[in-house]
């Protein structure tokens, strides 16, 4: 008796647990709000998303949306964008937005946008108000040699044709500082640039810059411009410098060549006058060996010795004539 009493309760409980596992699996709330909306999507199709791991809010909410919105998206369109990482909730809020604001933009191309990694919410949202950049300090020189630092407020507007595979915002940035570098280098003078920055402007946009860019630019201006450095008389200090170091490694080369010239003629005098001692020292062999053998007799030796004793006296003479001019001086 007591199992019988229990089976009742027993098979409540499996009928509710079994409800409870139906309701989880298949989200009947979701289907009701589906249909109360308009959207008519079959509960086999919520079924079906749940064995793909689709997560059905994340696709019937923005089917829902775009419905009331008047858009032509389908179930099939929302879940392959989800199944391929996708956000189709912002995808949805884009094309909505795009349609307020009247702008050309179907699904494929917002799904291949959010696919690419951009805000495809915020591209349309630029499309309508567009953004304003702002570089840094760039800085050019112009041609009288003196640094002129200008920034520049880029006001771009997104190009929803361009944007998959379009240059971001630092490709702008980039190539409007080379044109800002490009034009402050090609003026004469850098006061020039300054009582006409907006010869700046005019000159970058003129070169087309927003070419292969994800964005239209439609003004720059220049917010800000300031005098640097003296780049040109910096440049001609070092070569100044430069030359002079030069010049005194040619002088010292100058200097040390006649060193060792003089050196080498100073060897050479001492070469002689070694040579010369040498022949002084074979003279009284020279003079020994004429007396004996003939050649010399005693009275040349005698007027030799005569002549060297006048030759000596005729020096010290000199000598001292000279020493008495000095003192006298």
């Amino acid at each position: 008796m007591e199992i019988q009493e229990l089976m009742p309760i027993i098979l409540i409980g499996i009928i509710l647990i079994a409800i409870a596992v139906l309701f989880t699996f298949i989200p009947v709330m979701l289907w009701i709000s589906a249909l109360a909306a308009g959207v008519r999507v079959s509960i086999f199709t919520l079924v079906g998303m749940r064995l793909r791991r689709v997560v059905p809010a994340r696709v019937i909410n923005p089917l829902i949306k775009a419905h009331k919105a008047g858009l032509d998206v389908d179930t099939n369109q929302l879940e392959s964008h989800y199944l391929a990482g996708g956000n189709v909730d912002r995808v949805v809020n884009a094309l909505i937005a795009a349609q307020r604001a009247n702008i050309e933009l179907g699904f494929e191309r917002a799904a291949a946008i959010d696919l690419a990694g951009r805000d495809v919410l915020e591209a349309v949202q630029m499309s309508v108000n567009p953004k304003v950049i702002e570089t840094p300090f760039i800085a050019g020189i112009s041609m009288d040699g003196i640094e002129v630092k200008a920034k520049a407020r880029i006001t771009v507007r997104a190009n929803i044709d361009r944007l998959v595979g379009g240059a971001g915002e630092e490709t702008v940035i980039a190539r409007v500082g080379e044109g800002i570098v490009s034009t402050i280098g090609s003026s004469t003078s850098h006061s020039k640039v300054l009582e006409n920055p907006d010869s700046i402007s005019h000159n970058v946009l003129s070169k087309g810059l927003d070419a292969g860019t994800a964005f239209e630019i439609l003004s720059i201006d220049i917010a800000d411009i300031d005098i640097g450095k003296n780049i040109g008389a910096m440049l001609q200090t070092d070569q100044a410098e430069a030359d002079k170091n030069i010049a005194q490694a040619k002088a010292e080369e100058r200097r040390a060549m006649a060193v060792a010239q003089e050196q080498e003629m100073l060897a050479k005098v001492q070469e002689m006058r070694a040579k010369v001692v040498e022949a002084e020292a074979d003279v009284p062999l020279a003079l020994a060996e004429a007396l004996r053998s003939g050649n010399m007799g005693v009275m040349d030796y005698m007027n030799y010795k005569n002549i060297n004793a006048d030759t000596d006296m005729r020096d010290s003479i000199g000598k001292v004539s000279k020493d008495e001019t000095d003192s006298e001086e």
